[in-house]
Parts: structure tokens; sequence; C-alpha cells
């Protein structure tokens, strides 16, 4: 019987201390994974306001930090180069539009990977952006993208 209570107490100390070591990890890990989630959320909100709401001045209130960083090529460092380059966007294609397939975040890293149109009836392209967040805005910015084929050799999407 002794046996049976010292058994007892020692597996109840076990999952004590399991619990408590489990729930030690989680507030280290929690505080991160809130940040990662509000920079996924602001993202989300930032290319949607750009992209599809055309809305450049709640984008450079919200969603630019002063000193942004530009990787394209084609744009150039900074963020009143990335606002101009949006608004000759939207005069040259005033029906873009862009719909997100997926996203991730690590750090201060997000990555968004959507399909981009200029036109409701052109394929368009798959793009992937990259940024990095700081203080809930755009700091640093990569992108890579594909044109959408009319034919595929798979019978997979790229999306």
């Amino acid at each position: 019987m002794k046996f049976g209570i010292l058994k007892l107490s020692l597996n109840r100390t076990l999952i004590g201390f399991t619990a408590l070591i489990l729930g030690a990890c989680q507030n280290i890990k929690y505080p991160q994974a809130k940040i990662e989630a509000e920079n996924l959320e602001k993202a989300v909100y930032c290319m949607d306001l750009l992209e599809n709401k055309q809305d450049l001045v709640a984008a450079r209130l919200e969603c630019f930090d002063e000193n942004y960083i530009q990787h394209t090529p084609r744009i150039a460092d900074g963020r009143d180069a990335v606002l101009d380059y949006f608004a000759n966007r939207f005069e040259t294609y005033p029906e873009y539009a862009m719909e997100i397939k997926r996203t991730s975040a690590d750090g201060d890293l997000v990555w968004i990977h959507l399909h981009a149109k200029r036109t409701p009836d052109n394929p368009g392209a798959a793009v992937i952006n990259i940024f990095r967040m700081k203080n809930g805005k755009f700091i640093e910015h990569w992108n890579v993208g594909q044109a959408v084929p009319k034919e595929s050799k798979n019978n997979n999407t790229m999306f």
C-alpha cells in the first residue's frame, strides 16, 4: 500500500513539474507568437490598403516606416519612391487587383503569396512579398514574381 501511495505521489509531482515546464515554455514563446500575429495582420491590412483600396495617404501614415528600404530593382529606395510607384500603377492599371493566397510570419519577417492581376481578364502573376516589420510598419521589402502562363505542363496551379 505504501508503494502505491508513493507511486501516485511521484506521478502527481511529475505531472505537476511537466505542466510547470510546459507552461513556462509557452510563456517564453507567447510574446514572439503575439508579435508575429500582429505583424502578419498588419501586413495583410497594408497590402489590401495598397493593392485593392489604392489608399496611398493611409498607406503612407499606417504602413511604411520613414526609413523604408526597397530591394526590388525596378523601384527606387525609400518610402516616397514606393508610393510613387503605386500611384503610377494605379493610373496605368485602374482595374488592378490582388488576392492573397497564403501568408506566414517568423520573427519580424512576413511572407505574402498573392495573385496580382492588371485587368480582370489578365492571367496575372504569382508574387511573393517578404517584409521586415518594425513597430507595425514595413521597414524593408524583397519580392519575386512570375507570370501566370496560359498553359502548364501539369494540372497544378501556381496558387
